[in-house]
């Protein structure tokens, strides 16, 4: 296998470094889902990329959302054909050849309320499997099947099924969306991407008088040196998502996109308390109630509300985990209450909608999902709106749009290009139970490995051969091992408690505790890499346990005005 590039600190000391000299051919800001893929498409174009990111990575929408990877099945009844076809191209291609690792097939139930649905519903699944049979990649997930009440029983004991006609069974697929754009991320570095993350945009650089000046570059601030920095670049791609409409406003306002934040928040119960073999998806009157198995979980979700508060931290009021218990006991025999919530998370939809007065907020459930690429000045380009599903087309056509006066650039290629892991996993896969006699793990243990780092496990196993201890369960979170951490900021970014306990693992929504007793154990294990001192380890763990406080209170809150308000205490650590 080949060795592997990290991202650890001296990758983000030279990035930085590299930044700040000579010229990009194209810088990309924002470390989303979008702008890691527009970073990967740009240099295996073959050009000089380099990307910055103020916070960490995926630490907005991307690491927030309902992590599926899917076609929409309720965009074939707003006749949105295109967009579903595109979708399951992109479902299959991430399943079969980019990201197999990451990417894995999910059965859902939709239930049959009515006798009529049956026809009706099932000849919409059916165009949905068709529309995948027919894409350029292989389907790669097994076709839909008609299920009748006995059998609904069998499959999912706890869920009503005296008033149902059955239901109908489909698959779509699922990844750990944090995981994902970090993967991206740390592709495009390994092919050659300049990656830098709390890099703060402050300003752009223009060259010319007047408002059509082009842009050539930006002002940017290392937030944790504490030292400015410009990068000058060809053609800088915004890819800010729900922060868009705040980059415009560094141009002086002059908007050519118009994104709305769309709040969904989710709730995560323990696999126990719904004995099913598969999830659900049925519709509510505002939007669509998804029961999602994740690993020893479940995931329901989501609401679809108007959010116009702070974006970096959007909260889960007590009335938006109300809607969902209550739309997911409508199918329960035995109801969930909130002690049953072992997590909770709410993340912002960026959505494109026509131009609006000041103070205007729009019905969001009915804007569209669809991307838009927009070139407000020259040397500039915007890009906004779509899914988690299509990042990739996303990005290329970011790039074709920000590249078209280059000379003979070549075509995109990223369908063409696994993600790291990607490589070596069927092989790894196959040798299971070898990896688990050689490494003294369970067999579960690596499969978990596997599921999460796929051919890179060998760099896992060889921390856990070197150091035995770190073979062990992390303490608080014992689902994950202590190598996991470690590896999270010696290979994947990490640089504070947040994104191991959030995003690099999810042990944020996956204890009761919300990771308080893991807390200080991640963080004396992520000091000894980082070179914390004792002062900077407790500011680090003080700050976490500040955040969950935060939550939990804004939680409890009846409006989003006051969950906000609750939310907003906790700072941010940078």
């Amino acid at each position: 296998m080949p060795l592997a590039k990290a991202l650890d600190a001296d990758q983000r000391a030279d990035a930085l470094d590299q930044l700040g000299s000579g010229e990009l051919d194209v810088l990309v800001v924002g470390g989303g889902i979008v702008g890691v893929g527009a970073a990967l498409d740009a240099v295996t174009r073959g050009l000089k990329v380099g990307l910055v990111e103020q916070r960490d990575l995926a630490s907005g929408t991307s690491s927030r959302s309902s992590k599926l990877v899917h076609g929409g099945l309720r965009y074939l009844e707003m006749f949105d054909f295109a967009l579903v076809k595109e979708a399951l191209e992109e479902r299959g291609l991430l399943l079969t050849r980019l990201a197999p690792h990451l990417v894995r097939p999910v059965p859902f139930l939709y239930p049959l309320e009515h006798a009529w649905e049956r026809p009706y519903v099932g000849a919409g699944v059916a165009l949905y499997d068709a529309m995948a049979m027919a894409g350029r990649y292989d389907m790669g997930v097994p076709r839909h099947k008609h299920v009748f009440r006995r059998q609904l029983a069998r499959m999912a004991p706890d869920v009503r099924t005296d008033d149902l006609h059955g239901a109908i069974r489909y698959y779509d697929c699922q990844v750990d969306d944090a995981r994902l754009v970090m993967t991206i991320a740390r592709t495009a570095a390994n092919n050659g991407a300049h990656v830098a993350t709390r890099t703060k945009v402050t300003g752009f650089l223009r060259d010319g008088e007047g408002d059509d000046a082009r842009v050539v570059g930006v002002r940017a601030r290392d937030l944790e040196g504490q030292r400015d920095l410009e990068i000058r670049a060809r053609v800088v791609i915004n890819a800010a998502g729900v922060w868009t409409d705040e980059v415009q406003e560094l141009l002086g306002g002059r908007a050519q996109l118009d994104v709305d934040a769309s709040k969904g928040i989710h709730v995560v119960v323990p696999k126990d308390r719904i004995r099913s073999e598969c999830g659900f998806i049925t519709k509510t009157e505002k939007s669509v109630l998804f029961i999602i198995p994740w690993d020893q979980f479940w995931i329901i979700g989501t609401t679809d509300t108007a959010w116009d508060l702070d974006l970096a931290h959007p909260a889960a009021s007590k009335s938006d985990i109300d809607y969902l218990l209550e739309h997911a006991n409508r199918l329960l025999k035995d109801p969930l209450d909130h002690r049953d919530v072992v997590g909770v998370y709410a993340g912002l939809r960026p959505l494109l909608k026509p131009m609006r007065k000041d103070g205007e907020m729009g019905e969001t459930t009915k804007l569209s999902r669809e991307h838009t690429v927009a070139n407000p000045v020259p040397g500039l380009v915007l890009v906004a709106g779509g899914k988690l599903t299509t990042y990739r087309v996303m990005a290329r056509d970011a790039v074709d749009h920000a590249i078209r006066d280059f000379d003979a650039t070549p075509a995109s290629i990223t369908d063409r290009v696994p993600l790291m892991g990607a490589w070596g996993h069927a092989a790894r896969t196959n040798q299971r139970v070898a990896l688990s006699r050689a490494s003294g793990l369970a067999v579960g243990v690596v499969d978990h490995l596997l599921g999460r780092y796929g051919g890179l496990v060998d760099e896992l196993l060889a921390l856990i051969h070197e150091r035995p201890e770190l073979g062990e369960p992390l303490p608080g979170a014992e689902h994950y091992l202590r190598a996991e951490v470690l590896y999270a900021v010696t290979h994947e970014g990490a640089r504070h408690l947040d994104d191991v306990l959030a995003r690099r693992t999810r042990v944020s929504i996956e204890t009761f505790d919300r990771g308080i007793a893991a807390a200080r154990p991640a963080a004396e294990l992520m000091a000894e890499a980082l070179g914390w001192d004792r002062a900077q380890l407790d500011d680090e763990v003080d700050h976490y346990l500040r955040r969950v406080e935060a939550e939990r209170q804004s939680q409890l809150m009846p409006t989003d005005q006051e969950a906000d308000e609750a939310r907003v205490k906790a700072r941010d650590i940078v």
